[in-house]
């Protein structure tokens, strides 16, 4: 129960930010066009120095195996939710490509950063950037595929040279060979601090940009939607205890940690991803906006449930 203590005192925390966001985007300090810009920000320099210094710990074997085991239960996670998902939204809802990729993907680096580091420290982040990087490569790639519905490959090599990609390579080669930004003569703690406080900047600036991203959908129309509610079910509740569940049934000598982080990871509210290739293939980008917003709100209830019930099985 303690660790679902701290995970909703970090969700209230974070939606008081978002509401900060939503009033900034009202008032029009923050514009639809600003919003783009902060969130490309938060992508690729924030969230990936973010993962970077995570990396920079002491070596640790113990560590790096449940770093590993993360990445196992990670795949194993998406395995299970990518079929799932196909059998609960049907292709013969028009919107289903939208509202599938929503109930499968998550925004596990804007939300599931700030609430691993609030519960494990840079070791949760640096467990959590094994989800991640599987989250990077399959969006890209089935995700992708998925919202074009058309199969196409060509979306791999992007993922692979994503800035979040890249500071997970590079900080896990500095992690393993024990290369310290702070062993660099004369500047390397001047170095260290600098990016630290790039990094830190990752809870505050993701939950303004969601802030303002949500007030900008239609959350009385959202409410009344059954397929995005039913959509908000299954990626914030149901999805999640089926994984919770699985994850349960492993043997002792599988990591807690990296037990946990994967269950709150996936029960993260829907992805931000989703919008971005709507736009870009013409699907219905308001409803994604409008299951982003909904079920980010939907999130501060949920994500406490989740981390309780988690916490108790496993």
């Amino acid at each position: 129960m303690e660790n679902a203590q701290v995970i909703g005192t970090r969700v209230l925390i974070m939606a008081v930010i978002l509401i900060i966001g939503a009033v900034a985007y009202k008032a029009g300090v923050i514009s639809k066009e600003g919003t783009k810009q902060l969130s490309a920000v938060e992508l690729k320099i924030v969230n990936p120095l973010m993962i970077f210094m995570s990396y920079q710990s002491d070596f640790d074997v113990s560590r790096l195996k449940g770093l590993m085991w993360t990445f196992v239960l990670s795949a194993a996670s998406f395995a299970v939710i990518i079929p799932l998902a196909t059998l609960l939204k049907r292709k013969s809802n028009e919107s289903y490509s939208v509202e599938r990729f929503s109930c499968i993907y998550s925004n596990c680096g804007f939300m599931g950063i700030p609430l691993i580091n609030a519960l494990y420290g840079s070791d949760g982040v640096l467990y959590l950037t094994a989800y991640i990087t599987i989250f990077n490569l399959l969006v890209f790639t089935h995700g992708y595929m998925l919202m074009k519905e058309e199969t196409d490959f060509s979306a791999f090599i992007s993922a692979v040279k994503s800035p979040t990609i890249i500071a997970v390579f590079v900080g896990l080669i500095c992690y393993v060979l024990n290369l310290r930004l702070g062993s660099i003569p004369y500047v390397g703690d001047v170095f260290d601090s600098a990016l630290q406080l790039v990094a830190d900047m990752n809870t505050p600036l993701a939950m303004l940009i969601a802030g303002a991203t949500a007030a900008q959908s239609n959350l009385l129309k959202a409410v009344r939607d059954k397929g995005i509610l039913s959509t908000c079910f299954y990626k914030l509740l149901l999805l999640p205890m089926v994984i919770i569940l699985l994850i349960a049934m492993l043997p002792e000598g599988v990591p807690q940690m990296s037990k946990l982080i994967v269950c709150i990871a996936c029960a993260c509210p829907a992805a931000t991803t989703g919008t971005m290739f709507a736009l870009l293939f013409d699907k219905n980008a308001n409803r994604c906006s409008e299951i982003f917003a909904l079920s980010t709100i939907l999130s501060i209830a949920t994500l406490p449930i989740i981390t309780a019930t988690a916490s108790l099985l496993i």
